[in-house]
């Protein structure tokens, strides 16, 4: 029988829920968690994709290869028209992006039991800031995308919204909620009236007060953290004998998940070699060489990732960097992160401020904020956001799986 879903495609991680009764909205897709990684790995070795947590362990155990994550930054970009080499031919953005949702939606159906034809998927408040022709472009290709993977109906909602819809079936009373949703892409935010009675009404629009958001996430994070204190290990910031600096692309683009891949095409390379022969610190540039070669950005990353995820729960952790040449034991601090993260932080500060303002709302009046995604762990930004609204509760949902369950209530009230 036909069912709906919600399609929470996120970017570092995914989930798809489905309303029933008795059970978890979130639905099993990968070693029986309902979170499936955004990655995708193209083993070259054995001439195969792979998804999830298995491309990571086949990344990391050394297969030959090349892993894809991020994959929904591409949406409302120039590179989503674009193309990649994948183990030796050209492989579209976008029929990336069609193979990733199409697991996606195949492990859905499989641990449901059922096809699945209509789907609610949720969409940050800005795909691409201050442009709207991109950001409607970036919806128009979800669509074109989901509907191209066997989705007869596809609809849209805020992420935002879809937590708000999470954190209202388990209140008693009406409550005013500023819902923070920090993801691994966006930082999105809605002023939302709340209660068990207005979660029986159809219509919503008249309990949603404002949405806003900006193109700011954990991975964006993770990026000016490695700018900060991983990237100067390989270079960043030396110099040449001419007394000019080392270019910098090298490094934004090893330090962007996204961009990782094109630190070694063959022109970069070849820029490097001849970069190498002018180079001050030749040991940085030899660390940076040997990276690229080895292909180990998407390594690197991850440990830059792991880093920030550890200070998000403690003042201090040590990277082991043993795949750098020579290895480094990188100590980091939260001052440190705090201070090479202090310009993001501020913008979505800002974002929030001008969200209370638009809806007319007294920062008083806000009776609960509630943090979902994986990125509200960080603890400079949680509190700038809960500063905004001093006399609000503070509530936290299920960092990854929030947006997902309430994708999976809007869905089974619009398809009813």
């Amino acid at each position: 029988m036909a069912s709906a879903c919600g399609v929470d495609f996120g970017t570092s991680n995914s989930t798809l829920g489905w309303q029933r009764p008795g059970a978890p909205a979130l639905l099993a897709l990968e070693d029986g968690k309902p979170t499936l990684p955004s990655v995708v790995f193209f083993n070259a070795e054995e001439e195969r994709a792979s998804f999830g947590r298995a491309g990571l362990a086949e990344y990391l155990a050394g297969y030959e290869g090349r892993l894809m994550r991020s994959l929904k930054s591409l949406l409302g970009t120039p590179l989503i028209d674009g193309q990649t080499e994948v183990l030796g031919r050209a492989l579209p953005f976008r029929s990336l992006l069609t193979q990733f949702i199409g697991e996606l939606r195949r492990r859905g159906e499989a641990a449901a039991g059922c096809q699945f034809e209509h789907a609610v998927f949720g969409r940050p408040v800005h795909f691409i800031d201050d442009d709207p022709q991109a950001d409607r472009l970036a919806e128009d290709t979800l669509r074109e995308i989901a509907l191209a993977v066997g989705f007869r109906d596809v609809a849209f909602q805020y992420e935002p919204i879809a937590a708000a819809f999470d954190y209202e079936a388990r209140i008693a009373r009406e409550e005013l909620v500023l819902v923070a949703d920090i993801g691994g892409g966006t930082s999105d935010f809605s002023l939302v009236r709340l209660s068990p009675q207005r979660a029986q009404m159809t219509d919503r629009r008249a309990d949603i007060l404002a949405n806003g958001g900006v193109h700011i996430g954990g991975t964006d994070f993770d990026k000016y953290l490695s700018l900060a204190a991983v990237m100067p290990l390989l270079g960043l910031g030396s110099r040449l004998k001419g007394g000019s600096e080392v270019p910098s692309s090298y490094y934004f683009n090893l330090a962007t998940w996204h961009t990782i891949n094109f630190a070694y095409t063959q022109k970069a390379v070849l820029q490097l070699k001849d970069l190498y022969r002018d180079a001050c610190d030749t040991v940085a540039l030899d660390r940076l060489r040997n990276l690229i070669e080895e292909r180990a950005g998407h390594w690197l990353a991850l440990k830059v990732e792991e880093g920030k995820i550890a200070l998000s729960a403690r003042p201090e952790t040590t990277l082991a960097l043993d795949r750098l040449a020579p290895p480094v034991d990188l100590a980091l601090n939260r001052a440190g992160f705090e201070r090479a993260v202090l310009h993001l932080v501020d913008t979505v500060e800002r974002t929030v401020q001008a969200l209370l303002r638009d809806a007319g709302v007294a920062p008083d009046a806000v009776d609960t904020v509630f943090f979902t995604g994986g990125a509200s762990g960080v603890q400079l930004l949680r509190e700038r956001i809960a500063a905004q609204v001093p006399q609000a509760q503070r509530v936290e949902g299920d960092l990854f799986g929030s947006i997902g369950t309430g994708l999976a209530l809007d869905a089974a009230r619009r398809f009813a």
